[in-house]
């Protein structure tokens, strides 16, 4: 069945959508288009200026962010040497680099030392540390900002729609852990919605 949260056809600039369609065939999907979509609606929307991702990949999804948003500037976070170059070359291609901040290294160390107060953060790295990293991002994001986490629903494991791998179980209770947390936090209002593998998106209040 499609899905009812459909935005449409994915409209991206035509080099990124090139460098999307060999990503597909790659080892590292890129995030999916109805997820992108919703991602860019809410960047319309938005209008940040100081953006923040976890887990920059091939920086596909960063890059798409930036030509969004015009005027913003984008600090990104990569754990993985070989996409972090893969990254920094991509952004140098699309002529983006002037305004992303690369930054190879654990997020979960390099969130500590950052500044905000960022307007958007996007959350798409390591699933299992999406809560240990939710203290930092609520600190890094100001008021009416949004934090948006991608795979939240993982295969529809999270939510049982479909049933879980025994070995997958650790994961998943971490990922259920990091929901709990901003759905009930008081200084948030938070919408799980089923798009890609689930995305859950936060405003600061």
């Amino acid at each position: 069945m499609q899905n009812l949260l459909s935005f449409g056809q994915l409209r991206i600039d035509a080099r990124l959508a090139c460098l999307r369609e060999k990503a597909k065939s790659g080892r590292d999907p890129s995030t999916p288009d109805e997820t992108l979509n919703y991602l860019l609606y809410t960047i319309q929307t938005l209008r940040p200026s100081r953006i923040l991702e976890i887990g920059t990949g091939e920086g596909l999804s960063g890059a798409a962010m930036l030509f969004a948003a015009k005027d913003a500037r984008l600090t990104s976070i990569e754990c993985v040497e070989e996409r972090f170059f893969t990254a920094k070359k991509n952004f140098a291609d699309l002529g983006l680099s002037i305004r992303a901040d690369l930054i190879f290294g654990d997020a979960g160390e390099v969130l500590p030392h950052l500044n905000g107060a960022y307007d958007l953060i996007f959350l798409d790295g390591p699933k299992a540390q999406y809560l240990n990293y939710f203290p930092c991002l609520k600190a890094l994001l100001r008021s009416g900002g949004v934090l948006f986490a991608d795979d939240v629903l993982l295969y529809g494991w999270v939510d049982g729609r479909e049933p879980m791998p025994a070995k997958r179980r650790p994961l998943v209770e971490k990922i259920r852990a990091y929901l709990r947390a901003v759905l009930e936090d008081p200084d948030f209002i938070t919408s799980v919605l089923p798009l890609g593998e689930g995305v859950a998106v936060s405003v600061r209040l």
